[in-house]
């Protein structure tokens, strides 16, 4: 019995050791091997991976980020078998490299089965960014697949967790593709078939503002992205969305308009308030005294926000009675915070019409006390026109001096010819008209200063009166001569000679003194009447009569134009004759 005891004892071992030899046989280099650990040393971890000799593995590939060694004895890891046998006959093993080949085979396993990889990460290079996944392995994740969008910020991805989709995978070039925006893709594809099924016109929703642009905002509704126009964000001015959203705010909106089959919705946030313009005709009453804001500018009046969602103009021309006022921006700066009187309220077309001058009294209600007609006022030509010159009699306040009025005598042809722009002037006032508008107008006048001298023209120039006079001017139908500065008279062709005058041209010329006789005075319509012929007249025969000695060799004006007028006949004469002898002579 206890010889076969032993014999079977034989056996076993022999069996185990023959088994060992086997499994020793099988151990090849570059395999994945379970080991035990039976020992832990300053710089090497002894493991027995049950081949003939145990192998070591360097104690750094065991430390923790925190450096402590993560591993004791009897643990079991797997370990890569770089070679069966170093110098000291030890197998030379490596866990960092088992790691990594256990990982590239599990990444190759959810590869085939469209898994997605867990990752964080790490830094940016040239084209994306470095991820490291499962067993501290890099992958590559381009910029384009970052995001839906382009991203211009990649840094800001650094240090993030994510999901992603391996897109290229080459165990022997140790190659990692990976995308995150296939998984966006998706995932919004999937939300926005949720979204169109439930998104109604007229729906309150909510959403997140994913960009912003000069005219409005989009805003991701779920897969979907609606445009809240910078028009429909508020019933108040806003000038750039930015004033009131950023990229990432959550909000509530209306849908306003939807289209299924474009895809496009239109989003309004202001229509979620009451429109402030459905009661501003009871809040905004003529007459009534208002407060508000100065919003913006304009070449023509300036914008008042009187609460939110309502504005009102206060023109140019209701700033100021007086003041003359070229830009708003001389009176009223955008922040100020102003009154103003309404003046009127269009609820049809949201407008609100107000006045800053009528908070003062209007300065043009006492002028017709101040300033009845016929007062000599004093003041400075402020403007020069064609038609007139403008003087200011007060601050701000203007009366026009027309062409007509300048003087009563000289033809003024442009009022250039008698004033300069700042020159202190005295006028009498003819009129104020209040009849248009709040700002009457005045008529001011300088030849009323002085006496109308055809007042005493009929006294002083009567019918019959021979005066001296100087040619003016000389026409087809007379002569225009001066007989006191100012006061002009006609000589009608007829009236220049006892002789046929065809052409006034030819017996006078401007700045030639003569003796006219007064035919007629017309004082309403300024008129008088002249006679060269009946002047000569009476100086010849006062002569005959001894009235007037003129000495030797000295001409009258009728003795001159006889003269002139008889060559003129002569030559005429002349010419008859020797027309008529060359008839003679061809009759012969």
């Amino acid at each position: 019995m206890v010889e076969a005891a032993g014999q079977t004892h034989a056996e076993d071992s022999f069996a185990a050791l023959f088994e060992e030899s086997l499994k020793q046989e099988e151990v090849n280099e570059g395999d994945i091997l379970q080991g035990t650990v039976i020992d832990v040393g300053k710089d090497f971890v002894i493991v027995d991976i049950g081949y003939k000799s145990e192998g070591q593995i360097p104690i750094d590939e065991f430390r923790a980020a925190d450096g402590t060694v993560q591993v004791g004895r009897g643990d079991i890891v797997d370990v890569l078998l770089e070679s069966r046998e170093n110098d000291a006959g030890m197998c030379v093993l490596s866990k960092e490299k088992a790691d990594r080949l256990k990982v590239w085979d599990e990444i190759s396993a959810a590869c085939e089965r469209d898994e997605l990889i867990e990752g964080t990460i790490t830094q940016r290079v040239k084209g994306g960014l470095s991820v490291t996944i499962r067993g501290g392995v890099k992958a590559f994740l381009p910029g384009s697949q970052v995001d839906l969008r382009p991203v211009r910020n990649l840094d800001a991805f650094i240090g993030e967790e994510f999901k992603f989709k391996v897109i290229k995978f080459n165990k022997k070039r140790g190659n990692i593709v990976l995308s995150r925006r296939v998984l966006l893709e998706k995932e919004r594809a999937a939300l926005k078939e949720s979204t169109l099924e439930r998104l109604r016109e007229g729906q309150i929703v909510e959403g997140i503002v994913k960009n912003l642009t000069e005219y409005g905002a989009f805003i991701d509704l779920g897969g979907i992205d609606g445009l809240l126009h910078i028009t429909d964000m508020s019933w108040g001015r806003v000038n750039h969305p930015s004033e009131l959203f950023q990229v990432g705010d959550h909000v509530r909106v209306k849908v306003l308009k939807f289209n299924a089959d474009t895809e496009r919705v239109s989003l309004g946030l202001k229509q979620i308030s009451e429109d402030p313009w459905s009661r501003a005709h009871e809040k905004y009453i003529p007459g009534t005294v208002v407060r508000g804001k100065v919003v913006s500018l304009k070449d023509y009046g300036a914008f008042i926000e009187l609460e939110e969602g309502i504005e009102g103009l206060v023109h140019i021309s209701e700033m100021s009675w007086t003041r003359r006022v070229k830009h708003p921006s001389k009176v009223v700066a955008v922040g100020d915070v102003v009154e103003a009187v309404v003046l009127d309220v269009d609820v049809k077309n949201n407008r609100i019409s107000l006045g800053m001058k009528q908070l003062e009294p209007n300065p043009y209600e006492q002028l017709t006390e101040k300033y009845p007609a016929g007062t000599v006022v004093k003041g400075r030509v402020r403007n020069i026109a064609d038609f007139g010159v403008f003087v200011e009699i007060e601050e701000g306040i203007d009366g026009l001096v027309h062409i007509s009025d300048m003087s009563w005598t000289q033809r003024v042809k442009h009022p250039s010819e008698l004033f300069q722009k700042g020159e202190e002037v005295e006028a009498v006032l003819l009129n104020i008209d209040t009849a248009d508008g709040d700002k009457p107008k005045i008529s001011l006048g300088i030849k009323q200063l002085v006496p109308d001298p055809w007042d005493r023209i009929p006294y002083d120039y009567p019918p019959g009166k021979i005066v001296d006079a100087k040619v003016l001017k000389v026409l087809d139908f007379g002569a225009f001569v001066e007989i006191e500065k100012g006061i002009e008279g006609l000589v009608h062709v007829s009236e220049i000679s006892d002789e046929h005058v065809s052409d006034p041209r030819a017996v006078l010329s401007p700045d030639q003194d003569v003796k006219v006789q007064i035919l007629s005075v017309d004082a309403a319509e300024r008129k008088i009447g002249l006679s060269i012929k009946n002047a000569n007249r009476a100086a010849e025969m006062a002569e005959a009569q001894g009235y007037s000695s003129p000495s030797a060799g000295t001409a009258t004006l009728g003795d001159v134009m006889r003269a002139k007028l008889g060559g003129a006949l002569g030559a005429v004469q002349a010419a008859s004759d020797d027309a008529s002898n060359e008839s003679n002579s061809d009759g012969e």
